[in-house]
């Protein structure tokens, strides 16, 4: 039986998900190997730091992963300068999905990274922020959205395997913790019908 089966699954087409809103960052480039798409990678966001949930955030946070993010709008803004950073995908509170760059492209979003004794994470994998941080319970929206998403990521690039869906604490333990404590690991993959 294919990923969520049980689920409303959106399509991915041209390498875009159907239904997506649309962002698009300039912060991409072309894979190594484009038929090598085998990771999934689940990040954690939120701007100012801590702040989440309205459509003001929404903006900073497509700003930030659109090139558009102005320094003076809040003070954490200045430490952000120059950051070239972008995920494939972002979902918010309400369960809303933006697209910042095709799934063929190499997104920004793992940084110095490995996993299973690969570096560059970025060449191999997909990535999806949520709205929040490490200290705040996701919204169920959220993992109803994000289950969705990733079964459509998975029927439509085989080699992503549930074993290959992590955090980005997974892949860069020593300098991130998202998604975090609060993200329910069970829960997603249930949705799935991935134990973990």
């Amino acid at each position: 039986m294919p990923a969520g089966a049980h689920l409303l699954i959106p399509s991915i087409n041209r390498h875009r998900l159907a239904g997506a809103r649309r962002c698009a960052s300039p912060h991409h480039d072309a894979r190594p190997d484009a038929a090598d798409i085998s990771l999934l990678v689940i990040h954690a966001i939120s701007l100012p730091p801590g702040k989440f949930g309205g459509a003001r955030n929404r903006d900073f946070i497509d700003a930030l992963f659109c090139n558009r993010l102005e320094r003076t709008a809040h003070p954490y803004f200045a430490q952000l300068a120059g950051l070239r950073v972008s995920p494939h995908l972002a979902i918010f509170r309400d369960g809303t999905v933006t697209q910042y760059v095709a799934f063929n492209r190499r997104a920004w979003h793992a940084g110095e990274s490995s996993f299973d004794g690969r570096a560059g994470c970025n060449d191999f994998s997909i990535g999806i922020e949520l709205e929040g941080d490490d200290v705040h319970p996701f919204a169920d929206a959220q993992y109803t959205s994000l289950a969705r998403v990733s079964a459509a990521i998975l029927n439509a690039y085989r080699n992503i395997q549930p074993a290959r869906i992590v955090g980005h604490a997974d892949i860069a333990p020593h300098r991130k913790t998202d998604p975090g404590p609060y993200f329910d690991w069970p829960r997603f993959l249930g949705e799935l019908e991935f134990p973990r």
